[in-house]
């Protein structure tokens, strides 16, 4: 009788010990087993913008979420996700416009990946004070082609209204004539805007003389002032020799690029696009 108790717990105690080897082997291990890591709205709208080609330029545009610790990625604490997914739709627009404008080359030039622009200026038109010059050359036609410039650009269907009869106390947007710039060019556009990227003020500054000396006439004094007022509206260089805001203007009228990427920059909103 007690060799069979005895025997009956040693079954016993073989049987627990199978069951402990089995556990470990298998039901441990799956214990141990990290769960599986369900991504984030964040880690969502970053996969998003490493999938499918870019070009160089885009690709600095494309958002880059900062990492706190190396493979850890943490949006910007100040974005929401709809921020985030509208920002992403505003870069594939501009990568979408490719070729038809150069926008994602503005972009590109202005160092903090922001668009800067007039907001809600067609009921307010920006004030405007153009100066009569006291430099050499200066022609009171002059004026009459800069006037022409605005219009022409109105005329692109940018909505922004100027009121180009604004006295220099009330303006935000002085032009100013000088002879001669020690640099290669005749004109130079000076843009102020807030954080949020709204254009604010601008000092628009013509030159009555070419770098070489030669002095300028009304209808080169236009051509100029189309490029700077490309600057005024928000706009920088393109590579492009046929637009207008080329860095050396070879044309003497907005080209459908120039016309295009005007628009799209008044389609979306100012600010960064990261």
């Amino acid at each position: 009788m007690v060799e069979r108790r005895i025997s009956a717990l040693l079954a016993g105690l073989a049987v627990l010990l199978v069951c402990a080897v089995l556990w470990d082997a298998f039901g441990g291990a799956r214990a141990r087993r990290p769960a599986p890591r369900v991504p984030s709205p964040v880690d969502t709208v970053s996969a998003s913008h490493r999938a499918g080609p870019l070009s160089e330029t885009t690709a600095v545009q494309a958002v880059r979420v900062p990492a706190s610790a190396p493979g850890t990625a943490v949006a910007p604490s100040n974005l929401s996700y709809a921020d985030l997914l509208a920002r992403s739709e505003m870069r594939r627009r501009i990568r979408a416009s490719a070729g038809l404008t150069y926008l994602n080359e503005v972009v590109a030039a202005t160092g903090d990946s922001m668009l800067h622009r007039w907001d809600d200026r067609l009921h307010r038109p920006v004030r405007v004070y153009l100066a009569t010059g006291t430099a050499a050359n200066f022609q009171p036609p002059f004026l009459g082609a800069v006037r022409d410039a605005f219009q022409r650009w109105q005329e692109a269907g940018v909505p922004v209204r100027w009121d180009l009869a604004a006295d220099s106390a009330a303006a935000e947007v002085r032009f100013k004539w000088k002879v001669q710039f020690e640099e290669e060019r005749t004109g130079q556009t000076d843009l102020t805007w807030d954080q949020d990227g709204h254009l604010q003020t601008a000092i628009v500054t013509l030159a009555t003389f070419d770098p070489k000396g030669h002095p300028l006439g009304p209808d080169e004094v236009r051509v100029i002032a189309l490029h700077e007022i490309g600057h005024l509206i928000g706009l920088d260089h393109s590579s492009d020799t046929t637009d207008i805001m080329y860095p050396v203007t070879k044309v003497r009228d907005l080209s459908p690029r120039d016309i295009q990427t005007a628009v799209l920059l008044y389609e979306l909103a100012p600010g960064s696009i990261r």
